[in-house]
């Protein structure tokens, strides 16, 4: 990866003082100004169109991007992951894309097909497969690094994940994404506490919408080992030997340390992805989907989408409430 490394002195002075989050705006500008496809990509963005819709609490916006129209409708089973060159390998990058390299193990790289208005892969250097049980450490360390600017996300290999045998991350904007902001009043609102001390706050959250479980602590130990715990005690209840569908967002605070949102799912696209004609709705939700931004890629969809809709779709990929009850109650045993 030393030749995808970008040698650029303010890059350089930033990184020495562990200013990673400034390294990567710097990083975005020079990638801007000199590769035209990411320049044009997000001037473009700067003109997509959003509806956003009002629910009891929280908000969820639709956003018509049809430059995700690839990652969108992404063929991930096995078979085509199989026949097609990995497109975050760096032989296969484009020859204009370079980064910063991270932790001696990453390479943060602007998303030429963004959704934040600054949106990064961070991508592991070696390929590998896309899973979180060991790497949730690394999403920690990533989300601190970046916090002063950027909320970093994980997609599961079987759900949002366009290279699930890539292992990656993604960041962008802190705030871009409407759950930023909400999470805690969700969780005030909608959740149900597991533990509650001064160094831990644990609880499962169902706002009608989505279910998810919601750790914060300033420990990052700590959060460590209760995500453990919590990932083995959701295998077992899903039944999954193979990492069970999971996506994240994770934001870090100076004074309160992380918030770390995971998704619980059941499966990675809902009825409607498969419909012909008129019937299909192009929607393949993930981590920033999930986080209030629905993508849709054809303006077709996004013309279509309403309250009811959204609905139907997070509905169908979600858990049900009598998982999320049997999860609160098994892992609240461990603590």
């Amino acid at each position: 990866m030393e030749h995808r490394v970008y040698k650029n002195k303010i890059l350089e002075e930033l990184i020495s003082q562990d200013e990673f989050a400034d390294a990567a705006k710097h990083l975005f500008e020079l990638q801007c100004n000199d590769w035209k496809l990411c320049r044009d990509n997000y001037e473009q963005l700067k003109n997509v169109k959003v509806k956003k819709f009002q629910f009891e609490g929280y908000f969820i916006k639709a956003q018509f991007n049809p430059g995700r129209i690839i990652s969108t409708s992404a063929k991930v089973d096995p078979k085509s992951i199989q026949e097609r060159k990995c497109f975050l390998c760096e032989q296969n990058l484009p020859a204009e894309q370079k980064g910063i390299l991270y932790n001696d193990a990453y390479i943060i790289l602007v998303n030429p097909y963004p959704i934040f208005p600054i949106h990064f892969t961070l991508t592991h250097t070696i390929h590998q497969p896309q899973r979180i049980s060991d790497t949730f450490p690394d999403l920690l360390d990533f989300s601190k690094d970046l916090s002063k600017h950027f909320t970093v996300i994980y997609n599961g290999p079987r759900c949002g994940a366009s290279a699930p045998d890539h292992l990656h991350f993604q960041a962008g904007n802190k705030y871009f994404m409407p759950i930023d902001d909400e999470a805690d009043l969700i969780a005030n609102e909608y959740g149900s506490t597991v533990v509650d001390n001064e160094n831990l706050l644990i609880q499962t959250v169902d706002d009608g919408l989505r279910k998810f479980i919601l750790f914060e602590s300033s420990e990052r130990i700590l959060l460590i080992d209760s995500f453990t715990k919590f990932y083995n005690v959701y295998s077992e209840l899903m039944n999954e030997k193979d990492e069970p569908l999971m996506n994240i967002i994770s934001i870090y605070d100076d004074e309160f340390g992380w918030r770390v949102i995971v998704f619980l799912r059941t499966k990675h696209r809902s009825h409607h992805f498969f419909e012909e004609g008129d019937n299909k709705l192009l929607v393949s939700p993930a981590a920033i989907d999930l986080g209030g931004v629905c993508i849709f890629p054809r303006e077709e969809d996004f013309n279509r989408i309403d309250k009811e809709l959204i609905k139907e779709v997070f509905t169908e990929v979600f858990i049900d409430s009598e998982k999320l009850y049997e999860l609160k109650y098994n892992l609240s045993k461990l603590f």
